[in-house]
């Protein structure tokens, strides 16, 4: 580096061991210019090698872009997008049918009494009953639940005060027991309405199937196989030829139970023929979408 000192005379080198010696004076205003030149010289290079930077990032491959839940195949840019507009997309549905093998009872008391104590107790009584009628059913106790308990109080309007005036106390107490043995509901539903007495109440009864699995297996095979031929029958009649799977997605399947409200509130005096109990059948069902590339 040339090292510029004020005054009449400047050592700019040696050349072949004669010292050069060059009368010069340099002037401020020439280092100025000579630092501007460097600086600029600089920031040249700095912007080019910012713009080669900014070149080869550009070059790189741009970050994937996947949508959940849809099918993806990447594009000339890099990116991943949705292929809800390609290949070939068909819907299966699948159905069977299978007997409840469960039967869900919901029965339980209501009493209504002048005070809470007397209302209570006597649902208490009766609530005894009940259950005694469902274990000796062969009701186990992990298939007794309790669904629904209250204690209300009951009013009427006086138009001469303008206020409510309480006229006694309701307790409600139910309970939700599954029935395994469908052969045994309608005696056991004789025997609770007997022992509940005036106070039973059976709001509702419901079938199912203990073990759906087997079933939505079938459901299942089926939709599969009704999507297949979709697509088989598409892709021949619009003259494409189908390639590999791509995607394949199962919607939520169907677990059926029927429900039906059933009110028994007091015991004939007469003696009535038993419950009888019809479960009927079930129909179970699911629905998967293919999606298939096309050649």
């Amino acid at each position: 580096m040339l090292n510029f000192k004020p005054g009449p005379v400047v050592i700019i080198g040696v050349n072949k061991g004669k010292l050069i010696i060059a009368f010069k004076r340099m002037a401020r205003n020439n280092i100025l210019r000579e630092v501007k030149m460097r600086l600029h010289s600089a920031i040249l290079v700095g912007v080019f090698l910012l713009i080669i930077s900014v070149a080869s990032v550009g070059c790189a491959p741009a970050p994937a872009i996947v949508y959940q839940g849809q099918p993806a195949v990447a594009s000339s840019g890099g990116i991943i997008v949705s292929q809800q507009n390609l290949g070939l997309w068909v819907s299966g549905q699948g159905k069977t049918t299978g007997v409840p093998d469960v039967v869900a009872l919901q029965l339980g008391v209501q009493s209504t009494a002048n005070t809470v104590a007397q209302a209570q107790k006597a649902a208490a009584n009766a609530m005894d009953n009940i259950m005694q009628v469902l274990k000796s059913g062969g009701i186990a106790d992990k298939d007794i639940a309790t669904s629904q308990f209250s204690i209300q109080q009951l009013t009427r309007w006086d138009d001469k005060t303008s206020t409510n005036i309480v006229t006694g106390y309701q307790v409600t107490n139910m309970v939700t027991a599954k029935i395994r043995d469908i052969s045994k509901a309608g005696s056991i539903i004789d025997a609770a309405a007997e022992g509940g007495g005036d106070l039973i109440r059976v709001n509702s009864i419901s079938f199912m199937v203990d073990d759906p699995t087997p079933l939505l297996k079938i459901a299942r095979d089926k939709a599969i196989q009704d999507a297949m031929d979709q697509a088989k029958q598409m892709s021949q009649a619009s003259g494409v030829k189908l390639g590999k799977l791509l995607y394949i997605t199962e919607s939520t399947p169907y677990v059926p139970y029927t429900q039906t409200n059933y009110l028994k509130m007091a015991v004939p005096e007469a003696a009535a023929a038993p419950t009888a109990i019809s479960p009927g059948e079930l129909e179970f069902q699911a629905n998967v979408q293919l999606v298939y590339e096309i050649n």
